[in-house]
């Protein structure tokens, strides 16, 4: 089971929450601080592939070093 990244929009807490895709998608995720089911799934910088906040990009490991 993938880990997921939630912010409620009743609290404004953040949290992460071990889940199925399909129980995220349903937005079925119960915030711990009030127990509220009105959670949003947040994107990270890593998993959508985003610079960071020094400017600089994720590079692929595939071809991206030299041997001389």
């Amino acid at each position: 089971m993938p880990i997921y990244e939630f912010r409620c929009k009743n609290c404004g807490h953040k949290f992460e929450e071990l889940v199925f895709s399909s129980l995220s998608e349903k937005n079925d995720v119960v915030c711990p601080r009030c127990g509220k089911k009105n959670a949003e799934k947040l994107l990270s910088a890593f998993s959508s592939g985003t610079a960071s906040s020094t400017g600089s990009s994720a590079s692929s490991s595939c071809g991206s070093s030299r041997f001389t």
